[in-house]
């Protein structure tokens, strides 16, 4: 059953009424469907009855602040309730030829907006973690507590880390300013793998589901090589658009250790090894 808020909504803003709800699969935390309407219109929408109350306003905001003229497209978000989410349909269809170099340079001007401060408005979530937010004007700071911190003492919390290892997550946390360069807090979508990068209706570069805020921008990049399936000219594009510090793919491993630490948080043990690796590298 589709809400009723959704229902009036559509019949306030030209769609008329929802004939069929086609089921979209990919998804692991949230259900997805695209609504078709009797005026020839779609929509998309979300829905989680068992998630976090507030999960679905956090992601509205995010998708609001990543709508920036010279960034990737996001679907316009329309309406969010305690379980669903209405959005603009994209209509993905395969990626264009020019795909990659383009999101690349969307990107890096995505990453031109920055803050002089880390973080957000609010705290939201990565997946279904929550994410804090809170406002610091240190980087390395805000990484340490409210990114390597906050997941691997609730890993601990949870018994899929013990303490010597929460210890080493510490240790490699308060080394930050010698392993990665300064950089300022810049806007990303913060939780852009290969699944949440995908084609609107041209083959053009579109981003979904985000867990934004003002962090490291190579941070951002880091989380697009954890999974694969990004292509190089991508990285060219990217480089050419915003030039980054020498090693910047190296540094990859460290920013990663945060959605490693999310994985193992959120599916389990079978993270436990990468997260270890990384500690004992850097640590």
């Amino acid at each position: 059953m589709l809400p009723e808020a959704v229902r009036a909504w559509c019949r306030q803003n030209g769609y008329g009424e929802v004939t069929e709800r086609r089921s979209v699969g990919g998804g692991c935390i949230n259900n997805g469907a695209r609504l078709i309407t009797d005026s020839g219109g779609s929509l998309f929408i979300k829905t989680n009855a068992s998630g976090p109350e507030d999960m679905f306003a956090r992601e509205f905001e995010g998708l609001e602040a990543l709508r920036q003229p010279d960034g990737p497209r996001v679907p316009e978000p329309y309406l969010h309730g305690r379980d669903f989410l209405l959005l603009e349909d994209l209509d993905p269809a395969p990626r264009g030829r020019d795909y990659w170099p383009l999101l690349g340079w969307q990107l890096a001007a995505l990453h031109i907006h920055v803050n002089d401060q880390f973080g957000f408005p609010h705290d939201n979530y990565i997946g279904s973690t929550p994410q804090p937010n809170t406002w610091t004007e240190d980087g390395f700071a805000f990484f340490a507590e409210h990114r390597l911190g906050y997941q691997a003492e609730l890993a601990g919390r949870k018994g899929l880390l013990s303490a010597k290892q929460v210890e080493g997550v510490g240790r490699l946390a308060a080394g930050l300013p010698e392993l990665v360069p300064a950089q300022p807090a810049s806007l990303i979508h913060g939780d852009l793998w290969g699944g949440n990068a995908i084609a609107d209706s041209q083959g053009a570069p579109a981003l979904i589901d985000p867990a934004a805020h003002y962090g490291w921008a190579e941070a951002e990049l880091a989380m697009t090589a954890l999974f694969g399936g990004f292509s190089d000219s991508f990285y060219v594009a990217y480089v050419e658009a915003r030039p980054l510090e020498s090693g910047w793919r190296e540094r990859f491993p460290i920013y990663n250790l945060y959605h490693l630490l999310n994985h193992l948080n959120l599916f389990g043990a079978g993270y436990r090894g990468q997260v270890l690796s990384i500690v004992h590298a850097y640590a």
